[in-house]
């Protein structure tokens, strides 16, 4: 899912996302604007992923509820 696609259902998926990471706070999702980089970045940094694994988990995450 393109970063465009991301950002328009953003407000729709949050919920999604804080079940999929819960360490993260609505506040930081809010600012993450649905931008798969900045998420993948949130992750990084909460739970001490590597980037790469971060960005797969966005991915895998993005792709799993291309229905929303």
């Amino acid at each position: 899912m393109n970063n465009d696609i991301a950002e328009g259902k953003w407000k729709q998926m949050v919920g999604k996302a804080k079940t999929a990471w819960g360490e993260l706070t609505d506040d930081e999702l809010t600012k993450a604007e649905g931008r798969a980089d900045k998420l993948a970045g949130l992750i990084q940094e909460r739970y001490g992923k590597t980037r790469e694994q971060a960005e797969q988990e966005v991915r895998r995450f993005f792709d799993s509820n291309r229905d929303i």
